[in-house]
């Protein structure tokens, strides 16, 4: 007899976004489009053989793009020798796959501004932690650095688009940020029926984003999760990372550690093979990544 395999989690989330996109609250949400160059950048490295001299012209095509690689290749993390100062020398020093998550920040930068007093440093924010799971990327055998670093840039894109789609959001976040009795999400869910890291992940799945980004933004929250054998380990890896990335960018910017920092580092880090020496070692390393940040 021929038994069906279970679907895997990344399978499942795609088929649970679906579903409420269809006929749950996230019919409601305006979810942006994928951009017209994000998708010029995604044929060019979905070809047999990537089309490099593509990626060149679209980083080139934009002047502010253009400074924004350099300035990648020129950050603490990648800096080795003299500064580069062309395009093909960024994309040499940071190798394809990072040049092309790169450009994807700064093209979901462009899609998706954010300027509601609510969400300030957006952006920035969403910058350093891409920055600081690279970095944790570079420490682990066998996590993808460019992977890592888009996780890091998605990871809370939902919340701005709760924010221009849902009345009475901006109170939500108000409330849930000062209510100790439960977590973010669940106050989200209760007024709204949904969450942001529900809407992040159809945001990703519409962009178009790898099923583990997509997956791992829809369970960055669920971190009970960690060690299910359900759950694909490279997703796990990645909502592990994520709370450790978080909690280095928290203690970068000296504030106390958040609620899910303190209910789940050591799962967390049981699952990363990790240990608290390991975090000051690390937290010391990154400090000049996230200062030029």
């Amino acid at each position: 007899m021929t038994t069906l395999a279970e679907p895997t989690r990344c399978a499942a989330v795609a088929e649970e976004l679906d579903l409420a996109r269809r006929r749950g609250p996230l019919q409601t949400i305006i979810i942006p489009p994928c951009p017209a160059l994000l998708a010029r950048l995604q044929r060019a490295l979905g070809a047999a053989e990537p089309d490099l001299p593509e990626v060149a012209r679209i980083a080139a095509g934009d002047v502010a793009m253009s400074a924004t690689l350099l300035r990648a290749a020129n950050a603490p993390m990648y800096a080795a020798g003299q500064p580069v100062q062309t395009i093909g020398q960024a994309m040499n020093r940071l190798g394809l796959a990072q040049t092309a998550a790169v450009l994807t920040g700064f093209i979901a930068q462009r899609a998706l501004p954010v300027r509601n007093p609510q969400l300030q440093r957006f952006w920035e924010r969403s910058t350093k932690r891409a920055l600081a799971l690279a970095f944790i990327a570079r420490k682990l055998p066998g996590m993808s650095p460019d992977v890592a670093h888009t996780f890091g840039l998605f990871c809370h894109v939902g919340l701005p688009v709760m924010l221009q789609s849902l009345k009475g959001y901006a109170g939500t976040m108000v409330e849930a940020r000062a209510r100790t009795d439960r977590s973010f999400i669940a106050t989200e869910n209760a007024n709204h029926r949904t969450d942001h890291a529900v809407v992040g992940a159809l945001v990703a799945r519409v962009w178009r984003l790898s099923p583990t980004v997509v997956a791992a933004v829809r369970l960055h929250h669920d971190l009970d999760l960690l060690g299910d054998q359900s759950v694909e380990p490279e997703v796990q890896t990645l909502i592990a990372a994520g709370l450790l990335a978080e909690h280095l960018m928290l203690r970068h910017e000296g504030l106390d550690a958040d609620r899910d920092w303190a209910d789940h580092a050591p799962r967390a880090l049981g699952w990363l093979e990790l240990d608290a020496d390991d975090l000051l070692v690390w937290e010391d390393e990154l400090r000049e990544t996230l200062d030029a940040a």
